[in-house]
């Protein structure tokens, strides 16, 4: 009998649809100091670790959210988001990921994912979200 080849990876990553790409998170959020929109050393390994699978699926692309905790004004802090999905975006550009296959957008504080009220709440909500927006 003949056997058919198996689908390689991007015949599977094509074979998805987006809500079932991002439901398997395959780019993982980096956090950010309280006020700060600088890339943290922790944060650079998971950016190089996205940059590897942006490599991978050439296709992809993806939005580059930024969140900030429930302190201060909205219009501070949408303003700060801003500049976290920036930097994040330089950084991707950084490790060789074409700028046209990114768009950016900040949430403020408007989309927090720990709805508590102390410093490890507003440290998980202080954040940059990556979601693939295109395959």
């Amino acid at each position: 009998p003949v056997t058919k080849p198996a689908l390689t990876e991007e015949e599977l990553f094509l074979a998805k649809s987006l809500d079932q790409i991002n439901q398997e998170k395959p780019l993982a959020m980096i956090h950010f100091d309280y006020d700060k929109y600088a890339i943290r050393a922790d944060a650079r390994t998971v950016l190089e670790g996205n940059a590897a699978w942006l490599k991978k699926f050439r296709t992809a692309k993806i939005l580059v959210e930024g969140h900030c905790d429930e302190r201060g004004t909205e219009d501070y802090n949408l303003a700060l988001g801003e500049k976290r999905a920036k930097s994040a975006y330089d950084y991707l550009v950084s490790l060789g990921i074409p700028a046209e296959r990114m768009k950016t957008i900040s949430y403020g504080k408007s989309q927090p994912i720990d709805m508590g009220k102390d410093e490890a709440a507003w440290q998980r909500n202080r954040r940059g979200q990556f979601v693939v927006i295109e395959k």
